[in-house]
């Protein structure tokens, strides 16, 4: 049985509160939902574990430009 997800708001989440939520206790069963922070009841996103760290890494690499 999958526990129930423990979400967690980004640390860089200083606009308001308009951000994304994670829920990174799921990883340990391979996904890593992420949530709109504004719309908790909402839809959820799943990601696979490998494709989530490659996201992280290339945010972390400066992959993407604002």
């Amino acid at each position: 049985m999958t526990p129930e997800p423990h979400w967690t708001k980004s640390s860089y989440s200083s606009n308001g509160g308009e951000c994304v939520e994670i829920a990174t206790n799921l990883a340990a069963y391979g996904t890593v939902p992420v949530r709109d922070s504004k719309d908790p009841d909402g839809p959820t996103l799943i990601f696979g574990t490998s494709a989530w760290s490659t996201f992280v890494a290339s945010v972390r690499s400066g992959d993407f430009t604002t």
